[in-house]
């Protein structure tokens, strides 16, 4: 009786760590994204308006403080113009600290999410995204350190003038 529960132990602990090791490779994906108050990747012929977003070593965006219209799909322009690496990752707060905490741990982790852009030194790239509800809608930098010195903004989304 005893071999039968610790096999099934053993199997459902070979399982867990199998599965966590899937999860740990280098290119990982947050699917889970996908709105949740935070809006959906948007499409180039819906966008609304262009913003320019900097990224530099003193750890900020500029701008820091975005308002747009709930509906609304921007498309954001992100340059790096420091000396490191940066990224620009929009969640909700707990979003962003779980995966900050999930980079802590795996600093050389790569990612492909509609959410997000990392840059290199000197390279610029875009990032399309439609905010579907109003409220506010965080950004960070997640690389290890540049949460915590504050390389955050947000994003905050009015109504739109809806006519009856």
């Amino acid at each position: 009786m005893h071999h039968r529960h610790f096999f099934a132990a053993l199997t459902i602990a070979i399982a867990g760590s199998n599965a966590a090791a899937q999860s740990m490779q280098s290119t990982h994906r947050h699917d889970d994204h996908a709105d949740g108050g935070i809006g959906q990747p948007g499409v180039a012929t819906n966008v609304s308006r262009t913003i320019k977003v900097d990224m530099r070593d003193n750890m900020r965006f500029t701008p820091d403080a975005i308002r747009v219209k709930a509906g609304d799909t921007i498309r954001f322009v992100v340059t790096n113009s420091g000396k490191i690496r940066h990224e620009m990752v929009f969640g909700s707060d707990a979003q962003l600290k779980a995966h900050y905490a999930a980079m802590l741990k795996n600093p050389e982790m790569e990612h492909a999410d509609d959410n997000q852009v990392t840059l290199a030194p000197g390279q610029s790239g875009e990032l399309l995204w439609q905010f579907s509800q109003t409220g506010v809608v965080n950004f960070a930098c997640l690389q290890p350190g540049h949460y915590d010195a504050g390389m955050k903004g947000s994003v905050t989304v009015t109504g739109t003038a809806h006519k009856h």
